[in-house]
């Protein structure tokens, strides 16, 4: 599932080959890329993010360093 995701952003590529026993055999390989870093693509990536809740809000405010002490 995880390759999949990868292979559909452009980060992987993946073959298909039949083995010696007839079975089919998924290859998959990095493909080069380069990785930009802005504060605009920061911003956007923050979007996808999923924060974890561990039990109180306090906790969870402590994980995103935002606790008022």
């Amino acid at each position: 599932m995880h390759l999949k995701r990868l292979e559909s952003a452009g980060l992987v590529a993946s073959k298909m080959e039949l083995s010696e026993d007839g079975k089919a055999m998924n290859y998959f390989e990095t493909v080069p890329f380069a990785l930009h870093i802005s504060p605009e693509n920061i911003a956007k990536a923050e979007k996808t993010l999923t924060i974890k809740k561990t039990g109180s809000t306090s906790d969870a405010a402590d994980e995103r360093g935002t606790k008022n002490e």
